[in-house]
């Protein structure tokens, strides 16, 4: 549909891949006045061909490539220090107290619909877009809405829950209209750009090996001393390499034998520094309180509601009762339990495909 409005300016976070690079050929279409721009995030140690990183040289170069080619002005941002201390430390952190964080959530948070924003701002753009599979549509009073994409296998609206709502008007996810990563790599192609075949980017991109804890050892310089395995008697049944080495659910890895049946990490006791172990039963809960709670939709926050909820990435949303505890924090009940629900994941709220908000489990 082409953009019927005037000073149409728009600014689009390019990251040099497929969905980036079709939600600027669709802009452009559209009649929007597009300029692109790459953020520097840090100096990454792996910047190879096959390097499944979505912040490497390589794809900066990309980038600034399909800028040219599509005829947009391009700028590159160094927010390398910025990056660094509102995702990586934070990252350290939490990992440090026991929770298994999910930097990809404060990047969009501190990051794209932040400092990105203002930078766009800075360059007399009225709008900001990105190539998250998502979609914004006005309610029935005119209000925009947060809603699922279209193609819910690409679906990203798990990481985008903390947009401000006053915000909402003010991004454009076009690729949430999309059906399918074939239709995005169409796009692609017939504009002629030549990275219409770039494979996906995986991983957290400052952990390309995946290697958490070697990376935290690494930034920090700190050894995380060894502890005690216990099961939720207290009975010691080995020794742990860090805290830091384990999350919740992990079965592979734990380095023990001779236990009568499978054990996983149910949880992690910082004071103790312990990690206690437990048959897969026992990972199961029916409650989590979550804090910092983004909401997008109710100008009077109710005292309680029903809705589904989701507790990681890859889960299926789950029914629940949600009771406010304050204005950003709840209590969640799930109809049923839930298994390894884990601290410094999020939650996010759904009523169908609309996007209620969502908060860090704790």
């Amino acid at each position: 549909m082409a953009c019927s409005e005037k000073n149409k300016r728009i600014l689009v976070a390019m990251s040099g891949g497929v969905d980036s690079s079709a939600t600027a050929v669709l802009l452009k279409e559209q009649g929007y006045d597009v300029i692109g721009a790459t953020m520097r995030l840090f100096d990454p140690k792996v910047d190879a061909e096959g390097c499944k990183s979505c912040c490497s040289l390589t794809d900066a170069l990309d980038a600034s490539s399909v800028a040219h080619r599509l005829d947009i002005g391009f700028e590159v941002l160094d927010m390398r220090e910025t990056f660094h201390r509102e995702v990586i430390e934070r990252f350290i952190e939490s990992y440090e107290k026991g929770e298994t964080p999910n930097p990809c959530i404060d990047c969009n948070r501190n990051m794209k619909f932040d400092r990105m924003w203002k930078f766009a701002k800075s360059r007399d753009c009225n709008y900001m877009a990105t190539g998250h599979y998502i979609r914004i549509e006005d309610d029935d009073e005119g209000r925009p809405v947060l809603k699922k994409a279209l193609n819910t296998a690409k679906d990203q609206s798990y990481v985008l829950y903390m947009i401000p709502k006053e915000m909402l008007s003010s991004f454009k996810f076009p690729l949430g209209e999309i059906e399918s990563k074939d239709e995005t790599r169409r796009i692609v192609k017939e504009a002629g750009l030549s990275n219409f075949r770039k494979g996906e980017s995986q991983d957290i991109c400052f952990v390309p090996d995946g290697d958490y804890a070697l990376f935290i050892e690494e930034e920090t310089g700190a050894r995380y001393p060894e502890g005690d395995f216990v099961d939720t008697k207290g009975n010691v049944l080995g020794k742990h390499r860090g805290l830091i080495h384990y999350t919740i659910g992990q079965r592979k890895g734990l380095g023990i034998s001779a236990l009568p049946e499978p054990y996983y990490v149910k949880s992690k006791n910082t004071e103790e520094n312990q990690v206690v172990l437990a048959p897969n039963e026992e990972l199961f809960s029916d409650e989590l309180t979550a804090r910092d709670v983004n909401w997008l939709v109710w100008d009077e926050l109710p005292r309680e509601f029903r809705c589904e909820a989701k507790i990681r990435y890859r889960h299926k949303e789950q029914p629940c009762t949600v009771f406010l505890t304050d204005e950003d924090s709840v209590i969640v009940k799930f109809d049923e339990p839930q298994r390894a629900i884990t601290s410094g994941q999020a939650v996010v709220f759904y009523d169908g495909d609309r996007v209620l908000g969502g908060g860090t489990i704790v």
